[in-house]
């Protein structure tokens, strides 16, 4: 892994107009966007149009169109990234819906939140509807279900990620999980 003050440096140079300076870091982030890919691929169906590389660099555009974006560091730019490839793949799912119009429901499981992959594109629509709602009501549970979920990370490397306690992790995924599950009910 690459040393995070790098990346967050490059950041820093991105952010103070260094025209080549995301180009300098991608190498740097591409095996863990590639994971962040291959996570969020693992819940949608078999033979999905868009792979790990396609989703990644589908993400890598819409990043570099970021021209406003305030970097604060690693952390904000992978959960960043993270929201963008679910974003990526979520109106892939629209369009492939808008398309088709119907079809069975395959579901993936959020431990009690239940979840489709791309053959039941309207749950993964809800699901972001609410994921929408719950960052209205409470920012950081929904930062923790993007660590967690969406980047895989551990309980410490949440806590980490956030600035706060495991424990407060660990209480702001039981609490986002039973909302999500209520909400998506």
């Amino acid at each position: 892994m690459p040393d995070a003050g790098d990346i967050t440096q490059l950041l820093t140079a991105v952010k103070c107009g260094d025209p080549d300076a995301m180009d300098r870091l991608m190498p740097l982030v591409y095996g863990e966007l590639r994971a962040v890919a291959r996570r969020h691929l693992a819940h949608e169906r078999v033979g999905h149009t868009l792979d790990t590389g396609a989703l990644v660099h589908e993400a890598y555009l819409k990043l570099i169109g970021l021209d406003r974006i305030q970097w604060r560091d690693r952390v904000h730019f992978f959960a960043l990234s993270a929201r963008l490839m679910r974003q990526i793949l979520i109106n892939h799912a629209e369009r492939r819906t808008a398309r088709k119009r119907g079809g069975g429901l395959d579901v993936a499981s959020l431990d009690e939140v239940v979840i489709a992959t791309d053959n039941g594109l309207q749950h993964m629509a809800e699901l972001d509807e609410a994921l929408r709602l719950l960052e209205q009501l409470n920012e950081r549970q929904c930062r923790v279900v993007e660590c967690r979920f969406f980047s895989n990370m551990s309980l410490e490397e949440t806590a980490t990620a956030l600035g706060v306690s495991p424990a407060t992790v660990k209480r702001d995924w039981t609490l986002a999980r039973a909302w999500l599950n209520r909400e998506l009910a």
